[in-house]
């Protein structure tokens, strides 16, 4: 017989790359308090500028939730940001809920979140 859940939740992978002085974390399966230490350890790198590709991720809790707000309140004091992409209706429902995606800017996808990126710094160059 058969109990729910009987394969376990599924485990959460994550891998990173830098695009243009931006680092890329892409996150796949479920963030919860049993899987989120590979993010956490993704997101302590000491990098500025931080993307979450979420395209990939199937659930998240409050764990993937704080995981993010302690990213992003520690990259924002250093003069850094946080940004999320792909972010998939699901997940993005649970962000909207709980207000994250009024303090972490989600974008469609990782093209968008990393183009803002460069109207970001055409802005700041224009400034007088």
């Amino acid at each position: 017989m058969e109990t729910e859940n009987a394969h376990g939740p599924e485990l959460l992978t994550v891998a990173s790359t830098a695009t243009d002085g931006t680092t890329v974390v892409t996150v796949t399966g479920e963030i919860d308090h049993t899987t989120a230490a590979p993010l956490i350890h993704a997101l302590d790198l000491g990098e500025l500028r931080v993307v979450v590709d979420m395209r990939h991720v199937t659930f998240m809790d409050s764990s993937g939730i704080n995981v993010l707000l302690v990213a992003h309140r520690e990259l924002t004091q250093a003069d850094g940001w946080l940004r999320l992409a792909g972010v998939p209706t699901s997940v993005l429902r649970t962000l909207q809920i709980v207000g994250i995606d009024a303090v972490i800017p989600c974008y469609i996808d990782l093209h968008e979140a990393l183009e803002a990126w460069g109207n970001i710094r055409a802005d700041q160059s224009e400034t007088p």
